[in-house]
C-alpha cells in the first residue's frame, strides 16, 4: 500500500505501519484528533465513517480506503453526534443527535429529511437491510421504528425493555430485530417488511434473552446478529460475550 499520497492536510493523519513484525497484519493507521466512539462500514467496503462526540463541528468524518481521504461531510455540527449510518443500496447519509435523525443526500449533499423521535436521548441506530424502515433505541427505554417512506414520525414505538436501550440491530437475512438493555436481557422479535408497500410491517416479540449479570447499573451493552445463520451475540458489562442460537 502506497501512502505518499496520505499525508495531505488534514484533522486525519494517514499512514503506513512502519513496524516490520507487524506490518504482515497492521497496514494502516489513521489518527483522528478526539476520541472514536463509532466506526461504521458502507456495504461496498470503500467507505467507513467515524464518530468522535468531543469534536464540535469535526465530529463525523467519512473516509475512503482506496484514495486515503477523509472528509468533513457537514460544516457545523447540529447537535451532539450521537450515531451515523450508511443506507445499504442508496446514497443517504443518517446522522443521529440526542433527540433527532437527520438523513443527507451525500451526491446533492443536502439535508433530505429530520426524523422527529421523541426520545429524550439516542443511544443506537440501525437500517433494514432493504434500506426502508429504520430502528433506534433510547437511553428512556424506548425503540422506535421509522418507515422512511411513511412518515417523518415512528411507525411504532416499543417500550420492551425496563432500563436504558443500550444497542438495536437487522439480520440481514432473517425478518428478526434485536435489542439488549441495562436490565440484563436482549429481546428478539419478528420485524417482517412487507414488498408490498400497502403493508405496514409487522414487529411481534419473540424471546426474552437472559445470563448477563448487571455490574454498576450496566447490563447488556452491545448485540449483533451472525451475517448468515440465525445466532445472536451479546456483550455484557460482567465481561462475557454469549451466544445465543
Amino acid at each position: 500500500m502506497n501512502c505518499d499520497d496520505a499525508n495531505e492536510p488534514s484533522s486525519v493523519v494517514w499512514s503506513c505501519s512502519t513496524d516490520e513484525a507487524s506490518s504482515k497484519r497492521l497496514k494502516l493507521i489513521l489518527t483522528l484528533p478526539k476520541p472514536v466512539k463509532q466506526i461504521t462500514w458502507h456495504t461496498k467496503g470503500d467507505y467507513f465513517a467515524t464518530v468522535m462526540p468531543e469534536g464540535g463541528n469535526h465530529a463525523v468524518y467519512i473516509h475512503q480506503l482506496t484514495k486515503k481521504r477523509s472528509q468533513n461531510p457537514f460544516q457545523r455540527s447540529k447537535g451532539l453526534v450521537q450515531k451515523v449510518l450508511f443506507h445499504p443500496t442508496k446514497p443517504l447519509f443518517f446522522v443521529a443527535t440526542q433527540k433527532y435523525v437527520r438523513m443527507y443526500d451525500l451526491v446533492k449533499q443536502e439535508l433530505v429529511k429530520k426524523l422527529m423521535t421523541g426520545v429524550k436521548w439516542i443511544s443506537s441506530i440501525d437500517i433494514h437491510p432493504q434500506g426502508d424502515n429504520l430502528i433506534i433505541g433510547s437511553y428512556d427505554k424506548r425503540l422506535c421504528w421509522f418507515d422512511l417512506e411513511l412518515s417523518t414520525k415512528p411507525y411504532k414505538v416499543m417500550r420492551q425493555h425496563k432500563q436504558a436501550v443500550r444497542q438495536v440491530c437487522y439480520h440481514r437475512r432473517y425478518p428478526l430485530l434485536a435489542s439488549c438493555s441495562d436490565d440484563g436481557t436482549a429481546i428478539v422479535s419478528h420485524g417482517m417488511v412487507y414488498s408490498d408497500l400497502l403493508k405496514n410491517p409487522l414487529i411481534v416479540p419473540l424471546k426474552i434473552l437472559k445470563g448477563h449479570s448487571t455490574i454498576d447499573n450496566f447490563g447488556i451493552l452491545d448485540v449483533r446478529f451472525h451475517p448468515v445463520q440465525p445466532w445472536l451475540f451479546t456483550a455484557g458489562a460482567d465481561s462475557t460475550i454469549r451466544l445465543y442460537t
